[in-house]
Protein backbone atom coordinates (compact mmCIF):
# COMPACT_ATOMS: atom_id res chain seq x y z
CA UNK A 1 0.00 0.00 0.00
CA UNK A 2 1.34 3.25 -0.98
CA UNK A 3 0.99 6.02 1.68
CA UNK A 4 0.82 9.90 0.91
CA UNK A 5 2.18 11.92 3.72
CA UNK A 6 1.21 15.60 4.08
CA UNK A 7 2.34 18.41 6.08
CA UNK A 8 0.14 21.28 4.99
CA UNK A 9 1.64 24.78 4.60
CA UNK A 10 0.41 27.68 2.59
CA UNK A 11 4.83 28.79 1.83
CA UNK A 12 5.87 25.00 1.36
CA UNK A 13 3.99 21.71 1.97
CA UNK A 14 5.90 19.24 2.67
CA UNK A 15 4.74 15.69 1.01
CA UNK A 16 6.09 12.34 1.63
CA UNK A 17 5.48 8.80 -0.10
CA UNK A 18 5.81 4.95 1.81
CA UNK A 19 5.14 1.66 0.93
CA UNK A 20 3.55 -0.21 4.03
CA UNK A 21 3.56 -4.20 3.70
CA UNK A 22 2.24 -5.19 7.07
CA UNK A 23 4.78 -4.10 9.14
CA UNK A 24 7.40 -3.22 6.95
CA UNK A 25 7.57 0.30 5.53
CA UNK A 26 10.23 1.79 2.91
CA UNK A 27 10.75 5.06 1.32
CA UNK A 28 9.78 5.41 -2.35
CA UNK A 29 9.58 9.82 -2.41
CA UNK A 30 9.69 13.13 -0.86
CA UNK A 31 9.70 16.88 -1.46
CA UNK A 32 8.26 20.16 -0.46
CA UNK A 33 5.69 22.41 -2.41
CA UNK A 34 6.35 25.91 -2.71
CA UNK A 35 4.57 28.39 -3.30
CA UNK A 36 5.44 32.29 -4.29
CA UNK A 37 5.12 34.70 -1.26
CA UNK A 38 4.54 37.36 -3.94
CA UNK A 39 1.87 36.00 -5.50
CA UNK A 40 -2.04 36.75 -4.11
CA UNK A 41 -3.58 33.94 -1.71
CA UNK A 42 -6.00 32.52 -4.36
CA UNK A 43 -3.34 31.76 -7.32
CA UNK A 44 -0.81 29.96 -4.15
CA UNK A 45 -3.90 28.04 -3.44
CA UNK A 46 -4.43 27.33 -6.55
CA UNK A 47 -0.76 26.53 -7.40
CA UNK A 48 -0.36 24.09 -4.23
CA UNK A 49 -3.52 22.23 -5.85
CA UNK A 50 -2.16 21.60 -9.29
CA UNK A 51 1.27 20.40 -7.71
CA UNK A 52 -0.82 17.95 -5.14
CA UNK A 53 -3.08 16.88 -8.23
CA UNK A 54 0.54 16.20 -10.28
CA UNK A 55 1.76 14.46 -7.52
CA UNK A 56 -1.34 12.00 -6.72
CA UNK A 57 -1.34 11.34 -10.81
CA UNK A 58 2.37 10.31 -11.07
CA UNK A 59 2.44 8.46 -7.85
CA UNK A 60 -1.05 6.85 -7.60
CA UNK A 61 -1.51 6.35 -3.22
CA UNK A 62 -3.46 4.05 -1.61
CA UNK A 63 -4.36 6.50 1.19
CA UNK A 64 -2.96 9.92 2.59
CA UNK A 65 -2.21 11.10 5.97
CA UNK A 66 -2.54 15.26 6.86
CA UNK A 67 -1.26 16.77 9.93
CA UNK A 68 -3.88 18.55 11.98
CA UNK A 69 -3.90 22.13 12.57
CA UNK A 70 -2.42 23.40 15.49
CA UNK A 71 -2.87 27.18 16.76
CA UNK A 72 -0.28 29.86 16.02
CA UNK A 73 0.15 32.42 18.11
CA UNK A 74 -0.77 34.56 15.28
CA UNK A 75 -4.52 34.25 13.82
CA UNK A 76 -3.20 35.41 10.21
CA UNK A 77 -0.84 32.26 9.84
CA UNK A 78 -3.12 30.01 11.56
CA UNK A 79 -6.16 30.97 8.88
CA UNK A 80 -3.71 30.94 6.52
CA UNK A 81 -2.35 27.14 7.13
CA UNK A 82 -5.87 26.12 7.43
CA UNK A 83 -6.57 27.50 3.70
CA UNK A 84 -3.92 25.45 2.63
CA UNK A 85 -4.87 22.14 4.55
CA UNK A 86 -7.99 22.44 3.16
CA UNK A 87 -6.66 22.23 -0.08
CA UNK A 88 -4.64 19.55 0.51
CA UNK A 89 -8.41 17.28 1.90
CA UNK A 90 -9.93 18.76 -0.64
CA UNK A 91 -7.62 17.49 -3.24
CA UNK A 92 -7.08 14.01 -1.82
CA UNK A 93 -10.78 13.90 -1.79
CA UNK A 94 -10.80 14.65 -5.21
CA UNK A 95 -8.74 11.85 -6.04
CA UNK A 96 -10.85 9.40 -4.09
CA UNK A 97 -8.46 8.87 -1.89
CA UNK A 98 -8.72 8.45 2.30
CA UNK A 99 -7.85 10.57 4.16
CA UNK A 100 -6.24 9.87 7.90
CA UNK A 101 -5.78 13.33 9.85
CA UNK A 102 -3.61 13.07 13.08
CA UNK A 103 -2.62 15.99 15.51
CA UNK A 104 0.99 16.60 15.63
CA UNK A 105 1.68 15.82 18.94
CA UNK A 106 0.27 11.76 18.05
CA UNK A 107 2.77 12.33 15.01
CA UNK A 108 5.52 12.51 17.18
CA UNK A 109 4.86 9.90 19.98
CA UNK A 110 4.48 7.26 16.98
CA UNK A 111 8.00 8.20 15.26
CA UNK A 112 10.21 9.01 18.02
CA UNK A 113 8.48 8.39 21.37
CA UNK A 114 7.17 11.71 23.05
CA UNK A 115 4.99 14.17 22.19
CA UNK A 116 7.10 16.86 22.39
CA UNK A 117 10.25 16.01 20.45
CA UNK A 118 11.73 18.72 18.20
CA UNK A 119 11.76 18.58 14.25
CA UNK A 120 15.47 17.94 14.68
CA UNK A 121 14.56 14.45 16.13
CA UNK A 122 11.93 13.93 14.26
CA UNK A 123 14.33 14.45 10.90
CA UNK A 124 16.70 12.08 12.83
CA UNK A 125 13.93 8.74 13.99
CA UNK A 126 13.34 9.29 9.76
CA UNK A 127 16.56 8.70 8.71
CA UNK A 128 16.44 5.61 10.79
CA UNK A 129 12.99 4.50 10.11
CA UNK A 130 13.97 5.17 6.79
CA UNK A 131 17.26 3.88 5.81
CA UNK A 132 18.80 5.21 2.71
CA UNK A 133 16.19 7.89 2.24
CA UNK A 134 17.50 11.48 1.17
CA UNK A 135 14.81 13.89 2.75
CA UNK A 136 14.26 17.05 0.72
CA UNK A 137 14.41 18.92 4.56
CA UNK A 138 12.44 19.34 7.78
CA UNK A 139 8.68 19.67 5.78
CA UNK A 140 9.53 16.63 4.21
CA UNK A 141 10.75 14.79 7.32
CA UNK A 142 7.54 16.33 9.03
CA UNK A 143 5.27 14.58 5.91
CA UNK A 144 6.93 11.19 6.13
CA UNK A 145 6.22 10.85 9.45
CA UNK A 146 2.72 11.65 9.28
CA UNK A 147 2.83 8.85 6.42
CA UNK A 148 3.99 6.64 9.38
CA UNK A 149 1.80 7.50 11.72
CA UNK A 150 -1.03 6.23 9.39
CA UNK A 151 0.81 3.48 8.39
CA UNK A 152 1.26 2.04 12.24
CA UNK A 153 -2.43 2.72 12.47
CA UNK A 154 -3.93 0.78 9.72
CA UNK A 155 -1.67 -2.06 10.69
CA UNK A 156 -3.31 -1.46 14.39
CA UNK A 157 -6.55 -1.40 12.97
CA UNK A 158 -6.18 -4.53 11.04
CA UNK A 159 -4.50 -6.75 13.87
CA UNK A 160 -7.93 -5.54 15.89
CA UNK A 161 -10.24 -7.11 13.54
CA UNK A 162 -8.97 -10.31 13.42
Amino acid sequence: MLILGLDPGLGTTGWGLIAADGNRLSHIANGQIKTDAKDALAARLLALDAALTDLIVAHKPDGAAVEEVFVNANPQSTLKLGQARGVVLLNAARAGIEVGEYAARLVKKSVVGVGNASKDQVHAMIARLLPGASISGADAADALAVAITHAHHMASARRLTF
